[in-house]
């Protein structure tokens, strides 16, 4: 399979896999009080801030759907964009599971600002209203735009002024970081974010995610609520070892700015060819183009890619770490012959 679906399509870096392996070695302590873990949230500390508590889990939807509920009741409710993965993507875990209720804003570029939330803040203390608890926002956005350190600035003094937390879902927060050339600490706690997903399998894990809370005010409990939700891995130290190596001599980096790379590789040269569009600026690892639906007939025959919008034919192209150039203009050449053949 060629896959320009998505960047969960791509392996695990052999730099990680590697240390799975060498996690394997003899008998340690289970439920994360092994070594690599206790390291691991070291590491982990350097990048966050030594407020930092870190608590890991297997996929983006557990990262998202727990840190949420540690800071929510059932009486809460979360602000997202029309856009986010929690509310499209996650088949209802976060209502099914957190009990919370989603509070979806229209968003043409999937971000929030403090103005297109305003309206949705009415009800504050309104008893027959679900109150609302926390600003989500999604770094990049599922339509791959970015928000920039102040905009998010922006909402998190927005939030905090009215007594809300910001939740920062960061399934691809080192693309971001990469694009934006600044750090972790930057993008998050230099900006009082509260708290964050951090997703490492987009970008190279096997399955490596945290929920890290950055405000020492919240998250009382979490380890309880994470064994409750059948998130506490026995053998912690296969999750916590792929996370120390995706860490360590900026892998997650290097990882992320290759992809990004390939993704404006991708654009500037799928661009080119007379019948295609790229829509808007490519931001991270996102393309999201028009071509016409003959074409895309043709191409996934051989490719595997996504179908965004079938009333305007866009198609969204993705890549990953993995990504080559020659995977890059391979594709583009079948591209172009594939438009040519519909013309």
């Amino acid at each position: 399979m060629r896959s320009f679906a998505s960047d969960n399509n791509s392996g695990a870096h052999p730099a990680i896999m590697e240390a799975v392996v060498k996690a394997n070695a003899g008998h340690v302590k289970s439920y994360g009080d092994d070594e690599i873990s206790i390291r691991t949230d070291e590491v982990f500390k350097e990048f966050f801030g030594s407020q930092a508590r870190i608590h890991y889990v297997t996929t983006g939807t557990a990262a998202n759907t727990l840190g949420l509920r540690a800071v929510t009741r059932t009486y809460n409710s979360v602000i997202c964009a029309e856009q986010a993965h929690i509310n499209n993507d996650e088949c209802g875990a976060p209502e099914a599971f957190g009990g919370i209720k989603l509070v979806p804003v229209p968003s043409a570029d999937g971000k929030l600002t403090p103005g297109s939330v305003a309206p949705y803040l009415g009800h504050i203390g309104f008893v027959h209203a679900s109150q609302p608890k926390v600003i989500s926002i999604t770094q990049p956005t599922e339509v791959g735009k970015l928000y920039s350190l102040k905009e998010i600035e922006n909402i998190v003094e927005f939030a905090h002024d009215r007594d809300l937390l910001v939740h920062l879902d960061g399934a691809r927060l080192a693309n971001a970081c990469a694009a934006l050339d600044c750090s972790f600490f930057d993008m998050t706690t230099a900006l009082d974010v509260d708290l964050l997903s951090f997703g490492g399998t987009k970008n190279g894990c096997l399955m490596g995610e945290a929920v890290v809370f950055l405000n020492p005010d919240i998250g009382e409990g979490f380890p309880y609520l994470r064994k409750q939700a059948m998130q506490l891995v026995s053998k912690m130290r296969f999750v916590s070892a792929q996370l120390e190596r995706y860490l360590k001599d900026d892998l997650w980096l290097e990882n992320a700015h290759h992809a990004n790379a390939m993704a404006k590789r991708l654009a500037e040269r799928a661009g080119a060819i007379p019948g295609v569009r790229i829509k808007g600026s490519v931001d991270c690892n996102a393309i999201f183009a028009h071509i016409p639906p003959e074409a895309t007939d043709i191409l996934l025959r051989k490719y595997y890619f996504y179908v965004w919008d079938e009333h305007d034919h866009t198609v969204r192209w993705m890549t990953s770490w993995a990504t080559t150039e020659a995977m890059v203009d391979e594709f583009v050449a079948d591209i172009e012959k594939a438009v040519r053949a519909v013309s």
